[in-house]
C-alpha cells in the first residue's frame, strides 16, 4: 500500500465547460489499473460540453442540485445520493442547476489504447434550460 500524491485543484477548461467548474483528480490508476476518479464542483449554471467516454462513466452526486442528459434523452434533475451510469460511447452532459451549486464524483476507466473522452459541441442555452424531469417529485 502507498499513499497517492495529491494533485492541485484545477479550473475546468473553457473549451469543454460553460461557466465555472473546478476539478480535483483523486485517482489516476497505474497499469494494470486504468481507473479514473475526480471530484467536480460546478457553480450555478455551469456544465460540461457534450462528451462520450470510451469505456463509460459513472457520476455520483455528493451535494447540490444538477442536471444530466444523454443525447436524444430526457433532461433529468440529479441530487445528492443519485448515481447515474452512461455506457461506453454514449454522448451526454452534466452540470449544476441554474440556481444551485453541484458537486459529483466522476468515475471512469481509460481504454487500453486511445482517448478516454471524446468532446463535442458545448451544450446550448436552449438545451440547458429545457424543462427537466424531476424523478424525485
Amino acid at each position: 500500500m502507498r499513499k497517492l500524491p495529491k494533485e492541485p485543484t484545477v479550473k475546468a477548461a473553457a473549451e469543454t465547460f460553460t461557466g465555472d467548474a473546478w476539478v480535483d483528480s483523486i485517482v489516476r490508476g497505474e497499469e494494470p489499473s486504468r481507473l479514473r476518479v475526480a471530484v467536480v464542483r460546478f457553480a450555478p449554471g455551469a456544465r460540461n460540453a457534450w462528451h462520450a467516454h470510451a469505456v463509460g462513466q459513472t457520476v455520483h452526486v455528493t451535494e447540490g442540485v444538477g442536471r444530466i442528459q444523454s443525447h436524444g434523452g430526457e433532461l433529468v434533475v440529479i441530487r445528492p445520493g443519485d448515481t447515474v451510469h452512461t455506457p461506453a460511447g454514449e454522448w451526454h452532459w452534466h452540470g449544476a442547476a441554474p440556481d444551485r451549486f453541484m458537486t459529483h464524483l466522476a468515475i471512469w476507466e481509460a481504454p487500453a489504447e486511445g482517448p478516454e473522452t471524446e468532446w463535442g459541441e458545448k451544450v446550448t442555452d436552449a438545451e440547458y434550460r429545457a424543462e427537466p424531469m424531476d424523478l424525485d417529485r
